[in-house]
């Protein structure tokens, strides 16, 4: 196991890559996870509607820091709804193609879903909710009390996380992106999760919050707080936010 990533490193090269399954002409998986329509579902506001202070780039570039200590101060729903639309928000979609949203990702291929954990969120209850991007609402996932200590637990018992009015949990749906690039899509996998928590570190600095990146969790337990299986779809990226 000492030499594992040594190992990643190199079978993902080039000259190893083999024929992708878009190349045998299977056809690509969809753009995003299905859901179960009787979970209770949240409306997000019109992206085009959300009314958000202008700063420059350089002042979010300059002012941009991890921040693990945040006030009681709830972030609204409409700031919640910014945050989503500059991390996964989409700006066009071809159906059944590809979608094309506010971050960069390989060939489009947003292989992406965003989990959240509320805790201090306005109209929202403490609980897991996933994010439709393509329908811009966020279904209810995982209610049970006391959700928020697990997560913590899960994140090697960083207590910040519960203390965050909202944490972001990434998750990869790897086959969304080796159906093109085959096994070194999982290299772009973590690329891409640098790119979508970058924008949430620059966006929040508008709306006067903090974030703090996470990568130390267990994948197990936190994929099972989300009720995914850890193999077809796995989390891979964790942000806390909370007002400053």
């Amino acid at each position: 196991m000492k030499k594992i990533g040594k190992e990643f490193m190199e079978k993902t090269k080039y000259k190893y890559e083999e024929e992708s399954d878009q190349e045998k002409g299977i056809k690509q998986p969809p753009l995003e996870l299905k859901y179960d329509y009787k979970c209770n579902i949240v409306d997000l506001p019109d992206p085009s509607e959300i009314n958000i202070k202008d700063i420059s780039l350089r002042e979010a570039i300059e002012e941009r820091h991890s921040l693990r200590s945040y006030s009681d101060k709830k972030l609204t729903l409409e700031e919640l709804n910014f945050l989503l639309w500059c991390t996964q928000g989409i700006r066009d979609i071809r159906v059944g193609k590809a979608t094309f949203r506010n971050v960069p990702s390989a060939g489009a291929r947003h292989a992406f879903e965003t989990y959240l954990l509320i805790n201090n969120v306005e109209g929202l209850s403490t609980g897991v909710y996933r994010y439709i991007a393509i329908e811009n609402k966020l279904i209810e996932i995982n209610m049970e009390t006391g959700i928020e200590d697990k997560v913590v637990e899960a994140c090697a018992g960083q207590k910040f996380i519960n203390k965050s009015a909202v944490t972001f949990i990434w998750t990869a749906v790897p086959y969304r992106m080796s159906w093109r690039y085959g096994e070194r899509a999982y290299r772009y996998l973590h690329l891409d999760a640098g790119h979508v928590c970058q924008n949430l570190y620059l966006s929040a600095e508008a709306i006067d919050c903090g974030v703090c990146a996470v990568a130390a969790f267990e994948d197990d337990e936190l994929n099972d707080l989300l009720k995914i299986d850890g193999k077809d779809q796995f989390a891979i990226y964790v942000a806390a936010v909370g007002k400053k």
